[in-house]
């Protein structure tokens, strides 16, 4: 398919958004509130908005998508709608508590119920944006069992660079406290071999015989022998073949799995090591690197999708 740049930036940010939120939620009911550091919820927020405002501008016509929201009983889609708006009132319930009434405020008794809400909302809606494409059948590149957890760990992965490049939490009652950071860091370290390994299965299973439709498996007659078109439907590109025709070179798309395999595993962490030792420069360093190889990802996964519908165009 097309890989449109509206939706991987929307993919990729709300990702890393939704991964941030993630772990500030569990990191804060765990150890509590940072003194004087609201940045992490506030950068995860920002991220989340701008990713779904990308989102919107990929419809034909932005001003009615609210009309998703009414399908929350069928439509994936919707759901997540549902899910994104929903977490945001955790989230501005956590960002009160930096108010200057935090001290004694009624809203410090929401503190732990609100990290979890926060935590579970951003759960459930990167689930229902996996789903999205998951469960789209006739593009047999999502509907498999390698999308739902790969959206999952790049989230959180994506969003443990993120909380370590704002080196939070810095100041624990007055005193420097590194035990959030080396969960942060020992989260990196685990999860990002897991999404390399497990992209490149998913790459190995994508290249095999059978996730590739042609005319016998789309109509269901392979069982009776070999199925081809004797005349093409048209001459000239319409909205379909636009859409979903888009072909990739497999040269450029192997170069670019070695280039998002290896940034997404190697990369964030070997900088990160540095990083610890000389700080910043590299920390941030380390985060391009590996929202590149995410992004190069995300490429991926939309411009090697192939929809079952190009085999009645014989491609």
């Amino acid at each position: 398919m097309r890989p449109t740049f509206s939706i991987i930036l929307f993919t990729v940010l709300s990702g890393a958004g939704y991964g941030l939120l993630f772990l500030c939620g569990l990191g804060m009911a765990i150890d509590g509130l940072p003194a004087n550091d609201s940045a992490p919820l506030l950068v995860g927020g920002l991220l989340v908005s701008v990713g779904l405002m990308a989102s919107v501008g990929h419809l034909g016509k932005p001003m009615r998508a609210w009309r998703a929201f009414s399908q929350w009983r069928s439509s994936w889609l919707s759901r997540e709608g549902i899910a994104a708006l929903a977490t945001y009132v955790p989230l501005v319930v956590l960002l009160s508590l930096w108010f200057p009434c935090r001290g004694n405020c009624v809203w410090l008794s929401l503190r732990i119920p609100a990290c979890l809400l926060l935590a579970a909302g951003c759960v459930v809606t990167v689930f229902c944006t996996a789903n999205i494409y998951a469960c789209l059948k006739p593009i047999r590149a999502w509907n498999n069992a390698y999308t739902l957890p790969l959206y999952l760990l790049l989230g959180l992965y994506s969003g443990a660079m993120l909380l370590l490049t704002l080196d939070w939490p810095p100041v624990h009652s007055g005193a420097y406290d590194a035990r959030m950071q080396w969960l942060w860091l020992a989260t990196a370290i685990i999860i990002a071999p897991s999404c390399a390994l497990l992209k490149w299965r998913y790459w190995q299973w994508l290249d095999t015989r059978a996730v590739t439709p042609d005319a016998g498996s789309a109509t269901g007659l392979d069982r009776i022998g070999s199925v081809q078109s004797f005349e093409q439907p048209h001459t000239e590109e319409n909205y379909l073949t636009h859409e979903m025709g888009f072909v990739l070179a497999r040269k450029h798309s192997r170069r670019l799995r070695r280039i998002a395999f290896w940034l997404i595993l190697l990369a964030p962490l070997a900088v990160f090591a540095l990083g610890w030792l000389i700080g910043w420069p590299a920390a941030w360093l380390a985060l391009a690197l590996g929202m590149t190889g995410i992004f190069v990802e995300r490429w991926l996964f939309f411009a090697e999708a192939k929809h079952a519908v190009m085999a009645y165009y014989g491609r």
